[in-house]
């Protein structure tokens, strides 16, 4: 009997994984989808990338190195995850080549040249061999560009050059697209214009404009380095941080400011009255010097003050006589109502710094509070705050401590946050914030009432050198009481520096504002009483251009030794190397202070805004050299986001309205000098504008409309307060629109949130669902390790068995002819 003749067959299992490389797409696909041509390169990425990793040891799939307590996907939803729309945009340069062509192909369909669908597929430009993401060689680069050029140069220019613009490319490589697309036939025409076909004339006039552009490139380059804040900001901004830096970006505000009111005050005052001057007085005033101090003497008698200008018609030299002061208007030649044009140009300088000031304050408000301004930076910080344009060393070491600087102070806004006051901390900050306001309410009082007492006392006295007095004791007042209140700030010892500014500024703006309330009572009250005989008109003007300058002097005493002496005492006598730090409290409110008294004086002095100019930018280099080498950065740093728009709006608000009501006050009242000014016949200046429509009303009807103008814009209350209501309900409207917009991004930024925990939730889900059905297909694999096939015969059958596990089955069986081998 034969030996039954077995044989086993291991049967291999499956897996279904062998077909996900995806099929090669259609060349037609390729030319009308970009996004498939991404996702193509996408996958192959993932693929390669995975291929070049190890086998987990428990798994039997590939795994991603991730860092401790990181999800591991698998290895189809990391190719999910790599063909997502966010994964596979801006993947490559030569991807974004490709799709620019795309996009001029769609371009030139439109005009009269053959369809790519048209022609022949041998002749069409190919992608599918331009491995994008994987291969870079320098030959399918220069083929890529080539096929961008072909498509470019069948464009006009105007879409031409918006394409290349509009490329995320470097500058290079556009400049090098933007030659080689020009067609051969516009190269030979520029060639040919180019070797001789303009004329001489065009030649020259060519040449003289491009003379013209450069000498114009030159003198704006010229006058950008000029600047005195070219390079100071950023060395300030990097070395102290923001809150400094505010401090000097508020001065150069001013000092804009400044420039816009004298440019109208120049051309049609000062300009004007110098070029028909008045008579000289007999005797003529000499020079002493003491002039720079007091404002009187030499001065007097010039276009610096309001005594100086005259009350008629300018139309030639004045011959008239010097009793009468008036200069009589010739025949045949413009006149010019030197009264008008006083009250209104005034009037117009001080309209287009409001609505200046105004939309400043809007555009620093929108900039400063818009949402994203200062939360949720420190990444960006981190990773985009670098300018790769920069290249001097001295430049990239301010970007290097501006952006550290930046950093500290990102940092330490967060611990604030983190680490809140107890309740009695909470307590002992409320009660040494009642004292310290009743404190600081009382030195108000005392300084006012001080500063009425000797005003009241100089009235009696005053000539020469004495007239220094008053501003000397209102100077020092200020200083005094705003180191009182810096300290009284320091000691409540608040959570934030930046609170601890705010109360130094509102507590010092308070004693400014009482102060100055009392001086204009006693100029406008007091002194045109006792000097409507004589030019009260220029005394006034004299006052404050006084104030002004000793306010400049104690600033730079205050700089001397409240910086330079106290940093030698500190490093000599004390041996320290602490320097004092910058109180921006108080030189803030020293400029709100200098620049009220600016606007204040403009009626009496029209040249005010130029001193005005000279001393801030004086002062801006004082100021910047005593900071680079007598003081130091704050030793808490915190970040200033909202300074500029709080010191604007104590700007707008406190001074230029008290200047406003000041000077609207003066015109509208107070009865001029009789003996000087260009208001010397009129009971008040505003009659000057009245005086004058009725002039027109007398003229004819060819100037009817005038008046009508006039009484409806000047005379009607109306129009004053329709615009001052315009001009609060555009600060409401901005103010409105970014709470609007801030409500909007956090509930996007929420939206945004959500959005990517229902990402994580899938893709977990997905993973989950993925190692139960590999867990599934590992358990059947176990299984059907454990199984043959046997192959038996005897006694003339044939029969094939499974055996699986210790178990026989029996599938066939085959009963044998006789006779069979």
């Amino acid at each position: 009997m034969a030996q039954p003749l077995t044989l086993v067959l291991n049967v291999p299992e499956t897996t279904g994984d062998e077909d996900l490389e995806p099929s090669p797409y259609e060349e037609s696909e390729v030319h009308d989808s970009f996004h498939r041509l991404i996702q193509e390169q996408s996958l192959l990425v993932a693929e390669e990338g995975l291929e070049l990793l190890p086998l987990a040891p428990d798994r039997g799939y590939q795994t991603l190195p991730r860092p401790e307590g990181a999800p591991t996907h698998s290895t189809a939803t990391l190719r999910i995850l790599a063909s997502m729309p966010s994964r596979t945009i801006g993947r490559s340069r030569g991807a974004i080549i490709s799709e620019y062509y795309n996009r001029t192909v769609k371009l030139r369909r439109r005009s009269s040249r053959p369809l790519l669908g048209n022609m022949v597929r041998c002749a069409r430009p190919s992608l599918r061999l331009y491995d994008l993401e994987l291969d870079h060689t320098i030959l399918e680069e220069d083929e890529k560009r080539s096929l961008l050029v072909k498509e470019l140069q069948g464009l006009s220019v105007a879409q031409r050059d918006h394409m290349v613009r509009n490329m995320p490319l470097s500058l290079g490589e556009k400049r090098w697209l933007r030659e080689n697309s020009w067609s051969p036939k516009g190269k030979r025409r520029g060639q040919q214009d180019r070797g001789g076909a303009f004329s001489c004339s065009s030649r020259l006039r060519y040449s003289c404009i491009l003379a013209l552009h450069s000498l114009g490139l030159v003198l704006v380059s010229g006058l950008y380095a000029a600047r005195p804040w070219r390079y100071a900001l950023k060395q300030i901004g990097g070395q102290f941080g923001s809150s400094v830096l505010s401090y000097f970006i508020f001065l150069k505000t001013l000092l804009a400011f400044n420039v816009l009111m004298l440019l109208p005050l120049l051309g049609f005052l000062v300009g004007v009255q110098a070029a028909f001057p008045p008579d000289p007085p007999d005797p003529v005033p000499t020079c002493s010097g003491l002039e720079l101090l007091t404002g009187r003497g030499c001065f007097t008698h010039t276009v610096m003050y309001y005594g100086y200008y005259s009350n008629s018609t300018l139309s030639q030299s004045c011959d008239s006589s010097r009793d009468s002061g008036r200069c009589s208007p010739g025949s045949g030649s413009l006149p010019y109502n030197m009264p008008l044009a006083y009250l209104f140009t005034v009037g117009a300088a001080f309209f287009i710094t409001c609505i200046t000031l105004v939309y400043s304050m809007s555009h620093s408000f929108g900039e400063s509070y818009r949402v994203g301004s200062t939360k949720g930076i420190h990444a960006l910080t981190v990773f985009c705050s670098w300018d790769y344009k920069v290249t001097q060393k001295r430049a990239s070491r301010v970007q290097q401590d501006s952006i550290c600087t930046q950093l500290k102070e990102l940092l330490a806004v967060w611990q604030l946050q983190k680490h809140p006051r107890s309740a009695c901390g909470q307590l002992w900050q409320a009660a040494m914030l009642a004292l310290g306001g009743l404190l600081c309410l009382g030195t108000t009082v005392g300084c006012a009432a001080a500063v009425f007492t000797f005003s009241e006392v100089m009235m009696q006295r005053g000539q020469g050198v004495e007239l220094l007095a008053l501003p000397l004791v209102v100077s020092a007042l200020n200083l005094g009481a705003s180191y009182l209140f810096c300290g009284l700030a320091t000691l409540e010892r608040h959570d934030s520096p930046v609170l601890e500014v705010y109360m130094a500024i509102c507590r010092s703006l308070i004693l400014k504002t009482a102060v100055l309330g009392v001086l204009c009572y006693h100029w406008l009250g007091r002194r045109v009483a006792t000097l409507q005989d004589g030019c009260w008109e220029n005394f006034v003007g004299q006052e404050l251009y006084r104030f002004l300058v000793v306010d400049f002097i104690f600033t730079l005493l205050d700089s001397l030794f409240g910086e330079l002496v106290w940093r030698l005492i500190s490093e000599k006598k004390l041996k320290r190397r602490q320097k004092p730090e910058f109180d921006i409290a108080r030189n803030v409110l020293d400029l709100i202070y200098g620049q009220t008294l600016t606007w204040l004086g403009v009626l009496f002095s029209p040249l005010l805004p130029a001193v005005q100019i000279l001393r801030l930018l004086f002062l801006f280099y004082v100021k910047k050299a005593s900071l680079m080498a007598n003081c130091q950065a704050p030793r808490r740093p915190w970040l200033a986001s909202h300074m500029s728009t709080v010191f604007l709006t104590l700007l707008c608000f406190p001074s230029f309205l008290g200047a406003a009501v000041f000077l609207c006050y003066a015109v509208w009242q107070v009865k001029p000098s009789s003996t000087c000014g260009p208001f010397r016949t009129l009971n008040t200046m505003y009659e000057a504008g009245t005086v004058w429509v009725r002039r027109l009303e007398h003229a004819g009807s060819r100037g009817s409309w005038l008046p009508w103008l006039h009484h409806l814009l000047v005379e009607n209350t109306f129009f004053l307060f329709l615009v001052s209501a315009l001009l609060l309900a555009v600060i409401y409207l901005n103010i409105q629109v970014v709470k609007g917009q801030r409500k909007v991004i956090c509930l996007l930024k929420e939206q945004i949130r959500n959005e990517g925990e229902d990402k994580i939730f899938l893709i977990n889900k997905l993973h989950s669902v993925y190692e139960g059905e590999q867990n599934r297909r590992q358990k059947h694999s176990s299984s059907k390790a454990s199984r043959s096939l046997l192959f038996c015969r005897s006694s003339g059958q044939l029969s094939w068995r499974l055996l699986e596990g210790q178990g026989q089955f029996e599938i066939l069986s085959l009963t044998l002819p006789s006779g069979f081998p």
